[in-house]
Formats: C-alpha cells, sequence, structure tokens
C-alpha cells in the first residue's frame, strides 16, 4: 500500500502500521495481505467475492482488522463477510471502508456482513467509514450487517461516519436470544449535498433478551439525514432507542423512531429530538477566547464524541 492508503487505514482502523492479530486488508477490491492466528482463521470464500472469520470458542483477548480501501475512481467494490463466533469466545473486530477519490466516476463499496455469535460470546464491532480526495466523483458507501445472538451472547456496535461520504444506506438488523444484549451506537456528519439513510432494527426474541440503540448526528449545508431505527419486542425484555441530531443551515433531518411490542412483558422506550445549536453556547465559549467557528467546532465535537 502507498502513503495515500495508509493515510486511509490510519482515519478508519487507527493503524500506522500492521497490527498485531490476525487482519485482513482488501484494497481496489483485492486481497493486499492477510495473518491468521491459532484462535482466529480467516478464508476465502470460493462462490463470491468476501472472507469467513472463524473465532474458536473460548478465545479471549484477540482482535481482527478487516479493513477496506479504495483509491480508484470508477470502482464498484462488493463483497460478502460471515463472522462465526465461538461460544464463550471475547474479541475486538475492527472494520470500515475509507475511499480516496481523485477521479469524475463514481467510487463505491458495499459490505454485506453477517455475524453469527454463540452462547455467551461478547463481541465489540467498530466500523468507521470515511471519505477524501480532490475529484468530483461520488464516494458512496452502503453497508448492511445482521446480527444473530445466541442464548447469553451481546455485541456493542460503534458504528461511525464523520467525513466525506456523499451518500450512503445503512440496514443493521440484530436478533437477540435469551439473555442477550445487543447496544448500537451510531455518530453521522454530512454535509454539503450528501444523503444519508439508516434503517436499524434490533428484535428482542428471547426471554430478557437487551437492546439499545443511540444514534447521535450532525447536518449541515444542504444535506440530508433519514433515520428509522426500530425496536422489536417478542418476550420479556427491555428495549431503549434514542436518537440526537444537531441540524445547521439549509440541512433536513427526518428521524422516525419506532417500537413494537408484541409480548406483554416486553418493556420498550424511544426519545427522539432535533435541534440547532444553543446561541448561550456558541457565547460562553467565545468569553474564553474561541472564535464563533472555533465553538461551533467544539461543541459539535463533544456531542459527536
Amino acid at each position: 500500500m502507498d502513503k495515500t492508503e495508509w493515510k486511509i487505514l490510519k482515519e478508519i482502523a487507527d493503524l500506522e502500521k500492521t497490527p498485531q492479530g490476525a487482519y485482513n486488508f482488501r484494497v481496489n477490491g483485492q486481497l493486499d495481505s492477510r495473518h491468521t492466528t491459532a484462535n482466529i482463521d480467516i478464508v476465502s470464500k470460493t462462490d463470491k467475492p468476501g472472507i469467513d472469520i472463524i473465532v474458536k470458542p473460548g478465545t479471549k483477548g484477540e482482535s481482527v482488522h478487516i479493513p477496506v480501501v479504495l483509491s480508484m475512481t470508477g470502482l464498484t467494490d462488493v463483497v460478502y463477510n460471515d463472522f462465526y463466533i465461538g461460544e464463550g469466545a471475547d474479541v475486538d473486530i475492527v472494520a470500515g471502508c475509507g475511499i480516496h477519490n481523485t477521479g469524475c466516476e463514481t467510487a463505491q463499496h458495499d459490505g454485506i456482513h453477517v455475524f453469527h455469535v454463540g452462547k455467551n460470546a461478547k463481541v465489540r464491532y467498530v466500523e468507521r467509514h470515511y471519505g477524501e480526495g480532490p475529484g468530483t466523483g461520488e464516494r458512496v458507501l452502503n453497508p448492511r450487517t445482521e446480527v444473530y445472538l445466541d442464548e447469553g451472547a451481546s455485541i456493542t456496535m460503534e458504528m461511525t461516519q464523520i467525513r466525506g461520504v456523499d451518500s450512503t444506506v445503512r440496514d443493521t438488523v440484530a436478533v437477540v436470544g435469551a439473555g442477550g444484549e445487543c447496544i448500537m451506537n451510531e455518530k453521522l456528519l454530512t454535509d454539503g449535498t450528501q444523503h444519508a439513510e439508516s434503517n436499524m432494527e434490533i428484535i428482542l426474541d428471547g426471554a430478557d433478551a437487551t437492546g439499545r440503540v443511540v444514534s447521535r448526528s450532525v447536518a449541515k449545508g444542504d444535506s440530508v439525514q433519514v433515520f428509522h431505527p426500530c425496536m422489536t419486542g417478542k418476550a420479556k425484555c427491555f428495549g431503549h432507542v434514542q436518537c440526537d441530531s444537531i441540524i445547521m443551515d439549509n440541512a433536513k433531518i427526518k428521524s422516525i423512531p419506532a417500537i413494537d411490542a408484541q409480548d406483554l412483558d416486553a418493556q420498550l422506550i424511544h426519545e427522539a429530538a432535533i435541534g440547532k445549536i444553543a446561541g448561550d453556547q456558541i457565547l460562553k465559549l467565545m468569553t474564553l477566547g474561541l472564535t464563533e467557528e472555533e465553538a461551533e467546532e467544539k461543541i459539535l465535537e463533544g456531542f459527536l464524541e
């Protein structure tokens, strides 16, 4: 990989050099490099582009990095990645995609990820999307993630898209078994004429399952955002959906949270708020020596932390 591609890796995976542990680097639609461990195997699919990541039962303290980099204009890349997390395992998975587009054609990545998380296993999943480049071609990212949690299993998903993506449709679905837990944290910033649509659904399918969705977003310029998070309770369970957005300039935000109780003991809550930055917040920071623009940026950074 060249300097530009390593710069993108820094943005999406916080990598400045080859990581320890298991990894699979995909660059411009092709395998760049791969490493496996005694407990984590990565196997290329034979019927379609993508990989299978197999984590042995009981694996602890290990990580998997599977970033994707696009630096070619006009390229559409599609991958199908399946994760098989063994019973009692506890692992971190770092994914994400970065696009550097210098041309006039669209560069696009569609990643379809399916997680099968075994009994009492724990997964922390980090997915970051980023776009840059001086070209006029669009940078498009359309991820779809499906999660299936066995009894007592849990997953925490941190999904971030802060800069440079012109268009995205994000579909995330999780089915939670008895005693399981799914937490989805989403952070999103759009600007200019960018468009972002996020559909998130957690289905609490087993007794004492828990689900939480927390979405924070900022829409600037003439950008458009649409959120549709849904929490479905099919048993005794607890679910909470929270969507908070800051709207600026001429942007538009539509937030459509939904809760669907299909059991007498399903306890479901949803909250949604859209508003602008309070003037007194900016004034307070300006009294500390910041310009209005610096104060605004500081508030947005804190909101999206």
